[in-house]
């Protein structure tokens, strides 16, 4: 088996995706895997994965690798943009669709290499939408090493979408509307970073859900 030299981007050092990247370099220990923070580390080589990357990579870096992929977790050209999966929950979708194309310079516009699918039962908290999404993006990171070589992407069709960035605003609740209206808000609020919360008589509260343990 070849051994490929890869650099994985995750610009949010906080991010929950950290520790199974981690885990993944453990697993993929046959090839020279770097988990890296910042586009200044980027050593170049076969593989550059972009995972939950908040900077724009210049074509100038990306050309230093044989293959620059980006994760992003909508159905394209639909849903380019930010937090996608976040926005289809909010719209209530059940099915996200996980694809993995070529970084280029215009957003989430690159030829498509492949596409997997993980669907939502409706009642999922931020950790378990997390943990199905992060799963998936760890099995066509593994399907890249294996089929690459041997592949061919498919160039995007059709009328795209674009989502906006989402801001700790977004996770604001409102007191006057009910629980259920505002379930799926409350359920994909990332309670370390983007809490949800409400203003209530001059004072902020955050949000925090957390299922109950089943007996």
């Amino acid at each position: 088996m070849h051994r490929y030299q890869v650099d994985v981007l995750c610009t949010d050092p906080r991010h929950p995706v950290r520790p199974l990247l981690e885990s993944w370099r453990a697993r993929q220990a046959a090839h020279d895997i770097a988990i890296l923070g910042h586009s200044s580390q980027l050593r170049g080589g076969d593989f550059l994965f972009l995972v939950s990357c908040q900077e724009i990579i210049r074509a100038e870096i990306r050309n230093r690798y044989r293959y620059a992929l980006v994760l992003h977790a909508s159905p394209l050209p639909q849903g380019r943009g930010m937090s996608p999966h976040i926005w289809q929950v909010l719209e209530g979708k059940r099915e996200i669709t996980l694809t993995m194309l070529n970084a280029e310079d215009a957003l989430d516009s690159g030829d498509i290499w492949v596409q997997q699918v993980f669907c939502l039962e409706g009642h999922e908290l931020a950790d378990e939408i997390n943990a199905k999404l992060f799963d998936c993006e760890i099995a066509l990171m593994d399907w890249a090493l294996e089929n690459c070589e041997s592949s061919s992407p498919r160039t995007q069709s059709g009328e795209g979408s674009f989502y906006r960035r989402r801001t700790p605003e977004d996770s604001r609740i409102d007191p006057e509307k009910s629980l259920a209206d505002q379930f799926n808000l409350l359920r994909v609020a990332d309670p370390e970073r983007y809490p949800a919360f409400f203003d209530w008589q001059g004072h902020r509260y955050h949000i925090v859900l957390k299922k109950a343990e089943e007996k």
